[in-house]
């Protein structure tokens, strides 16, 4: 594990475009799983402004580790939030945009996108294999939509699963640990004081480290990296 402390978050979005920019280069054939949340959104718009022409988006395939189950016109879907942010000021083929549709039948939808994914990405043992899974982890500790009180979806057997939102009983469709530690690459973006004490039981395996699906990230590859501001490390 490998962690990154910059001064604040849009230090943080700069370096990790930069990291991103160079992952990719020279790549025939990108298959990438995103985010939601507000760090990627400033990612997004560094990657629009300054890698928009630098980088080639026709080989980058987009994926998204999870969805709210939202229609993709609702503010709180990490489509548009994509779309609004990133597709919409460079050059990327619609076809290389592979959106989990939010506002499907949730079961059916998680079905069909663990099929999409067997589909588009090479297999290993039988696990679709992503070149780099980017998340977020929350307060509580969740990372994707695998929150702690459903931390049994993270060993799910399907690629995808439904998720509820504790508090607000909403619908997420997320891919599952399988799928994120079988990625040849795992990238933590954390910022945030509120994260600080979350990041450091995990990174420093404290008491009870292992009730947070967080701490579950762990890519067979061994490619992972943590992205943080100096107050979501605070603690570390």
């Amino acid at each position: 594990m490998k962690v990154n402390i910059y001064p604040d978050r849009q230090d943080v979005a700069q370096e990790f475009a930069s990291y991103f920019a160079h992952a990719v280069k020279g790549r025939k054939e990108f298959h990438l799983a995103l985010s939601g949340g507000s760090t990627p959104k400033l990612i997004f718009d560094v990657l629009a402004k300054e890698y928009g022409e630098k980088i080639d988006w026709s080989t980058i395939h987009f994926y998204w580790g999870d969805e709210r189950c939202v229609p993709p016109t609702d503010e709180q879907s990490n489509y548009k939030m994509t779309m609004d942010h990133l597709f919409s000021k460079i050059e990327v083929p619609r076809e290389n945009i592979h959106r989990i549709l939010g506002e499907n039948d949730a079961k059916g939808e998680a079905m069909r996108y663990a099929n999409l994914l067997e589909i588009n990405l090479d297999r290993v043992d039988g696990v679709p294999q992503f070149d780099m899974v980017i998340l977020g982890m929350g307060d509580d500790g969740h990372t994707a939509s695998i929150f702690p009180d459903e931390i049994s979806l993270w060993e799910a057997a399907d690629h995808c699963v439904v998720a509820r939102h504790p508090e607000t009983a909403q619908k997420r469709i997320s891919i599952t640990g399988t799928v994120i530690n079988r990625a040849k690459e795992v990238v933590f973006l954390v910022t945030g004081g509120a994260k600080a004490e979350k990041a450091r039981i995990i990174q420093k395996k404290a008491k009870g480290y292992e009730r947070y699906p967080a701490s579950l990230v762990q890519p067979k590859s061994g490619r992972l990296s943590w992205f943080m501001d100096k107050a979501a490390a605070s603690q570390l």
